[in-house]
């Protein structure tokens, strides 16, 4: 008779081991998660709420007191068909012409005076950042005395070489002029120092072959420099043009809600501004929000679409002094 032995299984408690390893190897990281988990939390609450709160008050008609009447897209089919909304789309993309174009060229020309041998570019770089960091509203009514169509100091000068005074605050070519030099004012500083960070991290070898190969300023400008700091170009391009189409605080603080005589100085984000809080209309206001929104995103694509080309390898620089 064969006496039968008993036997044991050692790997009965793999599972177990594997369970217990697999819950301390994601309870690790823990602390990271822990550490970057009040950005998502403020996010959430003060950034993906409100946008999907404007989303559903879109579908709303309300005046902030009483109950909310649910409209579906009639809001969107209003904005569709609203001249004046469109009227503030062309006075913005106007704006943004006559000012975003002069100020890129100003800022090239800065930064190529302070990445020569010009002395105290410490302090000049101070000087032309400093309107950047000023406050806008100082700013604007500063500007406002400037523009004054009474009193005005731009009046005064022309005056002095014997110009008629030029009505700015009360025809719309004037205000959107006099908003467009605000606006290069303030940005010029801003976009300058962009570009002699891009000026200074450019190879000197490639300046030296096209001195070399006998080409002038202006020709290595346009050769050389200029195809190398098309990243530059292109940032600065696309955030002008999301900056150019959100213009609220130069024209609500010199002109006022209305923008304006004609309506010259109306900008999107001022008649979203004037339907929300000054007509109480915080549906179609949201519905502008939006309207705003895929008018900045269309027009940020079409600026990277048309600035953004095929990278061709390096700059030609043979031949570039024929």
């Amino acid at each position: 008779m064969t006496a039968t032995i008993p036997t044991t299984s050692r790997e009965a408690p793999a599972p177990q081991r594997r369970v217990n390893a697999g819950s301390r190897k994601r309870w690790r990281h823990l602390p990271q998660y822990l550490a970057i988990a009040p950005f998502f939390v403020l996010f959430a609450v003060f950034g993906l709420y409100p946008v999907l709160y404007s989303l559903f008050l879109s579908l709303q008609r309300w005046d902030g007191v009483g109950p909310m009447k649910f409209v579906g897209l009639e809001n969107f089919a209003f904005l569709l068909s609203d001249s004046v909304f469109w009227d503030s789309i062309g006075n913005t993309l106007l704006i943004w012409v006559m000012s975003t174009i002069p100020m890129l060229v100003l800022a090239m020309l800065v930064a190529l005076g302070l990445n020569s041998s010009v002395r105290h570019k410490g302090v000049l770089r101070v000087a032309y950042f400093l309107p950047n960091v000023t406050s806008i509203v100082a700013m604007s009514l500063v500007f406002g005395s400037f523009f004054s169509n009474e009193f005005g100091v731009l009046n005064w000068f022309l005056g002095l070489v014997g110009v008629d005074p030029v009505q700015w605050l009360n025809d719309p070519w004037a205000i959107r002029s006099a908003l467009s030099i605000m606006i290069v004012w303030r940005w010029t500083g801003y976009n300058a120092i962009i570009f002699l960070a891009g000026l200074q991290a450019l190879p000197r070898e490639v300046f030296e072959a096209a001195k070399l190969d006998g080409a002038g300023p202006v020709q290595t400008f346009f050769r050389v420099t200029l195809p190398l700091m098309r990243p530059m170009v292109l940032f600065s391009v696309v955030m002008s043009a999301i900056g150019g189409l959100q213009i609220f605080t130069e024209s609500q603080v010199l002109l006022g809600n209305r923008g304006g005589a004609d309506g010259g100085g109306l900008t999107m984000v001022l008649y979203f501004y004037n339907t929300a809080f000054a007509d109480n209309d915080f549906g179609y206001g949201a519905a502008i929000a939006w309207g705003i929104f895929v008018v900045v995103v269309v027009f940020s694509v079409l600026n990277w679409r048309l600035v953004q080309r095929p990278e061709r390898g390096a700059p030609d620089t043979k031949g570039a002094g024929r």
